[in-house]
C-alpha cells in the first residue's frame, strides 16, 4: 500500500445475472495520492464485473509488473489480468504472454479512442485479450459517487450495467472494443 494512501471501505453488492453470480464483497481499497475517484470509481466497477472469490486488488499504481486487478488459480497462475487505462503495446504483449485472460478497461474520452486506433491493430493476435471503454460521462459520473465509506450495489443484465449508492443510481455502458 501507498505511503499516505486513503483507504476507502466499500460493501460491494453483485447482482451479475449474465454469469449468475449473487454475492456481496466487503472492500478494502486503497487509493493512491495520485489516484483520481474517477479511477479509483472504475477499479471497483472492474471487481463488480469480473467478480469472483479469488479476485483481488493488485498493488496497482505503485507497481509496473502487476494489473490493477488479478485472479490467480489455487496454483498461482494468473487467470485474470484487468488493468485500467491506456497500457503501452508492450505492456499489452506482455499481459497477454502472463494471463488466460486480460481485460483492459479504458477510459478518458477522445484520449481514449485516440489511443485505441494507435494499438488497435497491433492487438488482433492476442485471443485471450478484451478491450472495453467507458465514456468520460459515465466515469464522471461514477467519481461523483464515490465516497470513503459506500454500499454499492451492481446489477449487471445483458451487458447492461446499473450502479446504486444510497439515492442515486446510474446507468453505464461499457463499450465493447474487442471482443474474446
Amino acid at each position: 500500500m501507498a505511503k499516505n494512501a486513503t483507504i476507502y471501505k466499500v460493501e460491494l453488492s453483485v447482482a451479475d445475472m449474465d454469469r449468475h453470480y449473487y454475492e456481496t464483497h466487503n472492500l478494502t481499497v486503497a487509493k493512491h495520492p495520485s489516484e483520481t475517484d474517477e479511477r479509483l470509481m472504475l477499479r471497483v466497477l472492474s471487481f463488480a464485473l469480473n467478480a469472483h472469490e479469488q479476485l483481488e486488488f493488485t498493488r496497482g499504481l505503485s507497481t509496473e509488473d502487476e494489473p490493477d486487478l488479478w485472479q490467480k488459480s489455487l496454483s498461482g497462475e494468473i487467470d485474470l489480468w484487468i488493468a485500467l487505462g491506456m497500457p503501452g503495446e508492450k505492456i499489452v504483449r506482455q499481459s497477454c504472454g502472463k494471463a488466460n485472460k486480460v481485460i483492459i478497461y479504458c477510459y478518458g474520452g477522445s484520449t481514449a479512442e485516440m489511443w485505441w486506433e494507435k494499438v488497435k491493430n497491433s492487438t488482433t493476435r492476442f485471443d485471450n485479450l478484451e478491450v472495453i471503454n467507458f465514456s468520460r460521462e459515465d466515469t464522471r459520473a461514477l467519481a461523483d459517487l464515490a465516497n470513503r465509506s459506500m454500499r454499492l450495489s451492481v446489477t449487471i443484465q445483458d451487458g447492461d450495467v446499473m450502479v446504486a449508492i444510497d439515492d442515486s443510481t446510474l446507468h453505464v455502458t461499457p463499450m465493447r472494443w474487442k471482443k474474446l
